[in-house]
């Protein structure tokens, strides 16, 4: 494992990682809920408030369909296509690539994370911080050094993963309580009613 970089030892901010592999494709989960043309202009209004929730601080978005990259590049992030399928392995590579370029921390950020406010609530002087979902299931958002050897785990349950695998080497996670990075999308049941904020929740 190679020694990881201390929050406040980083002169560099940490860039932002969004995995994001389709504009148009993906959560086919909300079903009948919203037909195509609504589902992609969720995934994109989401992915905006990621990307916006960065303010400052430089982003990297990692995809597979290239349509992504124009929107990307125009609200000025990098672009990434991994080498291999995956999201697990498209984030790996996202995070080497980041320390390749000189970033000793990334906050890792999923693009459908519609209430997404200020990333930065993530760096923390912990080695890793991580906001999980509001069921306490999923990794919603994860704070770690480039350098550290951390094998990701996201899919179901990720979050008692993510924090067992930081056990295993050594690391006690912050866990931040984060209501607008804690929701995500992925069912019909998380579209609130119109006219619903996060407040009212």
């Amino acid at each position: 494992m190679l020694v990881p970089h201390s929050a406040s030892g980083d002169v560099r901010p940490p860039a932002v990682l969004i995995p994001l592999r389709s504009l148009h494709a993906g959560k086919l989960r909300l079903g009948d809920a919203v037909d195509d043309a609504e589902r992609a202009a969720l995934i994109e209004s989401m992915a905006d408030s990621v990307i916006a929730a960065a303010h400052d601080l430089d982003v990297l978005v990692v995809y597979e369909d290239s349509a992504v990259v124009p929107w990307a590049q125009e609200r000025g992030a990098r672009v990434l296509k991994p080498t291999r399928p995956g999201l697990n392995r498209a984030i790996t590579e996202g995070r080497d690539h980041l320390r390749e370029l000189g970033y000793g921390r990334a906050i890792v950020a999923h693009a459908d994370l519609p209430y997404a406010r200020d990333l930065r609530v993530m760096i923390t002087e912990d080695v890793i911080t991580i906001a999980p979902d509001r069921h306490g299931d999923g990794t919603n958002v994860m704070c770690l050094p480039t350098s550290l050897d951390f094998s990701f785990a996201y899919g179901p349950g990720s979050f008692a993963a993510h924090c067992a695998i930081a056990a295993d080497l050594g690391i006690e996670p912050r866990i931040i309580d984060a209501p607008d990075l804690a929701w995500d999308v992925d069912h019909p049941d998380d579209l609130p009613p119109p006219g619903q904020s996060l407040e009212s929740e």
